[in-house]
């Protein structure tokens, strides 16, 4: 078989977040998505993910420049080899970055291929599916506000959801949330912090202290640089509270870095940046021998959720799927990534279980 056809399709659905669009990466706030599309000779067409969000014009054009030329005529089955052939041909273009998240969303599309051609869901080529839905949480963009951060977490709890990320940088906002979490939901209803990569060890261990009586679930991604692994388990050992990380690893091999470090209690590979589905593999791999638990980043609404959902599938324990708590306007998956009672179903059809509405796609 032979690839003959290879694009990359961004979209911008409208959305609502509860509260004022805050700015993201310097520029306002939008839903970017970049779909990946790829058809075969034979017809069959393949779906990823590639991250998008403002760097977005960026991976599209790594896309166009870098795989286009060279992906067409190649055999859509070597996956494996693919993979490996591009990660060390761009390597020398950045390790992560646009040319790895081009790359990330051609991994998905071959693997949604590859299990379509089986006439099976994504799951079953990667391993027995170990549950028939998975847990979500309501992964709340930063309001920066007390209030709308009560209002959007009491409406989450209405919304079915048992579990709560912030991404807020004050202690105030974290304990109202956990304020709303004890009285709508029950003191057993799990509260995270991800704040993105801002402090030092020592801010770090500070704002540690002022949110431990809010008891976290995990501290997400505390220090800067957050490549500085020994700088995080520093952290981890002296702050109290589990830690979580691994959405700006570039690598399977920076994974096993930083869980050899000892800096991290819960692995964030994120399937649009890491690689795709072959990468993202390797790090479920390296998190098990570690005795580390997995729970990826995954605030998309494309291809790159519908593949974290079937790699979580095979997973024996029960683990949660991110879920940005945002309403679109214009929902390209439909009801395949609807949140349910707090719960998302494992897609079952071939493939990924569901492609991209292309109403949805060419309006937007």
């Amino acid at each position: 078989m032979t690839i003959r056809h290879a694009e990359a399709i961004p979209i911008n659905p409208p959305f609502d977040i509860g509260g004022p669009k805050p700015m993201f990466a310097g520029l306002p706030r939008r839903m970017d998505i970049l779909l990946i599309r790829i058809e075969t000779a034979d017809g069959l067409v393949g779906w990823g993910e590639a991250f998008g969000f403002a760097i977005w014009p960026a991976t599209k054009s790594a896309f166009d420049a870098l795989i286009v030329p060279q992906i067409v005529g190649m055999d859509e089955t070597d996956i494996a080899g693919i993979a490996a052939k591009f990660q060390r041909q761009f390597h020398i273009l950045g390790r992560g970055g646009a040319a790895t998240y081009a790359l990330s969303g051609l991994d998905i599309a071959l693997w949604d291929i590859a299990a379509k051609r089986a006439g099976k869901p994504l799951h079953a080529l990667l391993g027995a599916a170990r549950h028939a839905s998975l847990p979500a949480y309501a992964s709340l963009i930063r309001y920066a506000d007390v209030a709308l951060v009560e209002r959007n977490a009491a409406r989450a709890v209405e919304r079915g959801f048992r579990a709560i990320k912030l991404h807020e940088l004050g202690a105030a906002e974290v304990r109202a949330a956990r304020a709303v979490l004890d009285a709508d939901a029950g003191p057993d209803a799990a509260l995270m912090m991800d704040v993105n990569c801002p402090w030092t060890v020592d801010q770090a261990l500070a704002v540690a202290d002022a949110v431990r009586a809010s008891n976290l679930l995990w501290f997400e991604e505390p220090v800067w640089p957050p490549e500085d692994f020994a700088v995080l388990a520093a952290v981890r050992q002296r702050g109290g509270i589990p830690t979580a990380a691994g959405e700006n690893c570039i690598s399977a091999h920076h994974f096993e870095i930083m869980l050899h470090a000892g800096a991290v209690d819960y692995a964030q590979p994120s399937v649009t940046k890491i690689g795709g589905v072959t990468e993202f593999l390797r790090v479920m791999e390296i998190a098990a021998r570690h005795q580390v638990k997995l729970m990826p980043h995954s605030p998309y609404f494309g291809p790159g959720l519908l593949a974290t959902i079937h790699l979580l599938a095979t997973v024996e324990d029960e683990t949660m799927v991110e879920y940005s708590f945002a309403d679109l306007g214009a929902n390209p998956l439909g009801d395949a990534i609807a949140v349910f009672n707090g719960r998302i179903a494992v897609p079952q059809g071939p493939g990924l279980g569901r492609d991209p509405d292309m109403d949805i796609v060419e309006q937007y």
